[in-house]
């Protein structure tokens, strides 16, 4: 698809933005592609650093410069937003940086494996659907049907690759527990009173769940040596930085107001994949055919699930000049 091309007086054109459809199928790639790598530098970054001062940073330093941009591009008063939106980027910094990302971060600290912890965090898609059951929705089935069989693949990719593991347990039960509050918080955002501009508030819940992180981890003994870290550590803690959540995260939370959240949550779905795909690459992991077999499972899921999910393209086309 291209960009229409849209005529200004006096006959002059020029090119028009792209269509929503267009921009939700471009962060979802982004969503997909990039995340999919962020399992595999975490587990690079926490070689050396602590991990909830080196996630807090992170997302600290992600904030300040997404919001120089912002303010580079609308002056100060872009950033500007009220006490309900402010409490509302609050407990979604809570629940996405901190407990969702954070935890994973401690986790794979912990000795879990990058590509199981990509395994285990598919489970976000069954924890939306069980939410949205919870507060009267009625799925379609079809969706229902997607999100059951994409957790087919999954576990089969897991029961293959990630049981019998050499790690704690309490690592691979924090996963879960930071997919089930990634789960929540992506379902609750768009239930809030959040600032109309979604990078604004990407802005805030990165600064405000940095903040957090790095309290929790000086807290508890958490101490920062940044001359003690590799070149291989602040590598990836860079990479994470500015493509795990300047990029992917702004990305994540403009499709979370965009789009559908069944439609948001396949990333869930080829995160695994890709992870799968650095561990074959990076690691010489094998690539055996129940990875094959598991990932054309999860692979039919997100096809199910993305056009069941996705709007008529009537309804597009009619509400495109609303965003014009």
């Amino acid at each position: 698809m291209t960009a229409a091309t849209q005529v200004e007086p006096g006959g002059r054109s020029r090119r028009a933005m792209p269509s929503r459809p267009v921009l939700v199928g471009l962060a979802l790639a982004i969503v997909y592609v990039v995340w999919g790598s962020t399992y595999l530098g975490i587990r690079i970054m926490v070689e050396d650093m602590p991990p909830m001062i080196a996630a807090g940073a992170r997302f600290l330093c992600a904030a300040a410069i997404l919001g120089l941009i912002l303010t580079a591009r609308g002056g100060l008063p872009r950033l500007a937003l009220s006490r309900a939106e402010l409490l509302s980027c609050a407990l979604i910094g809570l629940l996405l940086p901190v407990l969702g990302q954070g935890m994973v971060t401690v986790a794979e600290n912990g000795g879990a494996p990058s590509g199981l912890v990509a395994l285990l965090i598919a489970a976000v898609p069954l924890f939306v659907l069980m939410y949205r059951v919870l507060s009267g929705e009625r799925p379609k089935r079809a969706t229902v049907l997607g999100v059951l069989m994409g957790f087919a693949g999954l576990a089969l990719l897991l029961a293959t690759n990630g049981i019998g593991g050499g790690f704690p347990f309490w690592t691979i039960a924090l996963v879960v527990f930071s997919s089930a509050s990634w789960a929540f918080g992506s379902w609750l955002q768009p239930r809030l009173k959040m600032p109309r501009d979604a990078f604004v508030a990407a802005v805030y819940e990165m600064a405000i769940g940095g903040a957090l992180l790095l309290a929790v981890g000086f807290g508890t003994g958490e101490r920062f040596d940044p001359v003690e870290y590799s070149a291989r550590s602040w590598a990836a803690w860079v990479y994470l930085v500015v493509f795990g959540s300047v990029v992917a995260f702004s990305a994540y939370v403009w499709l979370l107001q965009a789009a559908n959240i069944s439609l948001v949550a396949t990333y869930a779905y080829v995160n695994p994949l890709v992870a799968v795909f650095l561990g074959w690459l990076v690691l010489a992991e094998a690539v055996t055919l129940p990875i094959v077999a598991g990932g054309a499972i999860v692979i039919a899921a997100v096809m199910l699930v993305v056009s069941t999910e996705r709007p008529q393209r009537k309804q597009s086309i009619a509400k495109e000049p609303d965003h014009g």
